[in-house]
């Protein structure tokens, strides 16, 4: 896209002689790598978008030597690279060998041209390019950039990269400044920056000014890092709440085991991969808008299928949680079968629409990821939704009521097979919405569900049995816990350190965080 943009505007300028004498252009381009960079140092500080074009076509390497002569491919024609006249090229030129530092700079350069661009992104895109690699002979074009940049972002952020380019001047005066524009980065780069200068520093007191913006550096970074495991704790717990909302309902409320909660996840996920294909095929110019056809047909496909195994397996297994437990075994392996028989065994790609994409960037090292963080909101969504509909609704009262006393509950009326494969659609419903949110951050395949369903089960043990804010809870808890312990331990002893935390707390309180109340609860 860069390059794109680049090549329109070096368009504009074709037919113009280059500024660069032919001295200039032989130094970059041919000899060793040293002096070839000493050039292109130089080319730099006077230069234009001339010079650009003859950078691109190097970087493109459209650029031939022959004898003392360096020709520019420009599409089907050969011209002079210094007096840019239309010339046959000669049997013998020679392509122009530019090894890996040698892009390195050439790459460098063009980013430090792009500073130019009419469009924030490009620039955006050049100035973040520059912050590893900027050096004192880019600083004409840096500071001419500064004075023109209207951008505040990106104006913070060209200071660094001039405070960056600072560090490496002979000028103590210039490397004190420096160390003091860099204090306020807080970016994993300008740590590495600093740690580099440290090593080859010589003055005592430019070593004292690096090594107090190091620890500021280092302070902002560890906060980042703090927050963004409190993030990742979050956002794992969002989706941990999705998955067990409807295992919540199904084994909280029916005292079914359902083994095959994952596979109706998995469905929610393969039936928004099927949304996406089929609004690639028919409506490509709403394709970013598939995922929000994609809930409600994910909700309805993991529903019906719920609503078909309550009715032909399910509803003769209540009372019996073991046989309900090895019926839904069998049951996922059936669905695992049937989605590798219609899908195949691989993974299948789904997208995330344009507006999902990217983040917003945060103390340097911290990035909110846009994706989870409507994934964060949707959890929310959906919960207020279920406890609505549990706690406000005529559905919600039956299946409370049923929940509660079966035997009073039909006395009363109510329905309570009907309500029953409700219940249990409702619950498998939820799990098709947690597959549509998965299908957004992870891999979609035939497996899906197997490594959610345990943390599932957890999470609503941990909760409470049928008690939705227990659920909430455990989820975010054992989320926000998880991401910390990994950070200090690794991810294997992490989750064994959160399995041996459930363990103790079961053992300790066995009815979870909230016990549910009424007459025949245990106490």
């Amino acid at each position: 896209m860069f390059k794109k943009i680049l090549l329109s505007t070096l368009l504009l300028i074709a037919g113009s002689a280059y500024s660069l004498t032919a001295e200039e252009v032989k130094s970059i381009t041919v000899g060793e790598t040293d002096s070839r960079v000493e050039a292109l140092a130089k080319a730099m500080l006077a230069a234009d978008d001339k010079t650009a074009a003859f950078l691109q076509a190097l970087s493109d390497d459209a650029v031939k030597v022959a004898g003392d002569r360096i020709l520019v491919i420009q599409g089907d024609k050969v011209v002079d690279a210094v007096t840019e006249a239309v010339v046959t090229l000669p049997d013998d030129a020679e392509d122009v060998i530019n090894n890996n530092r040698m892009r390195g700079e050439i790459d460098s350069a063009l980013a430090a041209l792009k500073l130019f661009a009419k469009d924030d992104t490009v620039r955006a895109a050049a100035v973040k390019q520059l912050q590893s690699d900027a050096d004192e002979t880019k600083l004409p074009l840096i500071e001419k950039a500064l004075a023109t940049e209207s951008n505040a972002s990106i104006k913070d952020q060209l200071n660094l990269v001039r405070a960056a380019a600072l560090l490496g001047s002979a000028d103590k005066a210039k490397r004190l400044e420096a160390a003091k524009l860099l204090a306020t980065s807080g970016q994993a780069n300008t740590k590495t920056m600093l740690l580099a200068r440290l090593e080859s520093e010589s003055d005592a007191e430019v070593k004292v000014a690096l090594g107090a913006a190091l620890r500021q550096v280092e302070s902002a970074l560890a906060w980042g890092d703090k927050l963004g495991a409190l993030f990742s704790g979050i956002s794992l717990g969002s989706i941990l709440l999705l998955v067990a909302l409807g295992l919540a309902i199904t084994y909280g409320l029916m005292g079914v085991i359902n083994m095959a909660h994952g596979e109706l996840m998995m469905i929610g996920a393969y039936a928004t991969y099927v949304v996406q294909g089929l609004f690639r095929t028919y409506l490509p110019g709403a394709f970013d808008w598939y995922l929000l056809a994609a809930v409600p047909v994910a909700f309805l496909a993991s529903a019906l299928m719920g609503a078909l195994l309550e009715r032909s397996v399910i509803r003769f297994l209540y009372g019996r949680p073991l046989e309900t437990l090895l019926a839904t075994w069998g049951i996922s392996l059936m669905l695992m079968q049937l989605v590798r028989s219609v899908f195949g065994a691989q993974n299948v790609g789904v997208e995330n629409p344009s507006w999902m994409s990217g983040g917003v960037q945060m103390l340097g090292n911290l990035s909110l990821p846009y994706n989870r963080l409507i994934i964060i909101g949707f959890a929310i969504f959906v919960l207020g939704s279920v406890a609505w509909l549990i706690g406000k609704t005529r559905l919600g009262l039956f299946v409370r009521g049923v929940t509660q006393n079966r035997p009073i509950a039909s006395c009363m009326g109510v329905n309570t097979a009907r309500i029953d494969t409700y219940a249990f659609a409702l619950g498998s419903g939820i799990a098709g919405l947690a597959g549509c949110a998965l299908s957004q951050v992870g891999n979609v395949g035939p497996d899906l569900g197997q490594g959610y369903i345990v943390d599932a089960f957890m999470v609503v043990v941990l909760g409470g049995v049928g008690q939705l804010a227990g659920t909430v809870y455990a989820a975010l808890g054992l989320g926000i816990l998880n991401k910390f312990l990994e950070g200090w331990a690794g991810a294997v002893l992490a989750k064994i350190a959160v399995l041996v935390f459930i363990i103790i707390f079961i053992q300790k309180r066995p009815q979870g965080i909230f016990a549910m109340k009424g007459r025949s609860a245990e106490a």
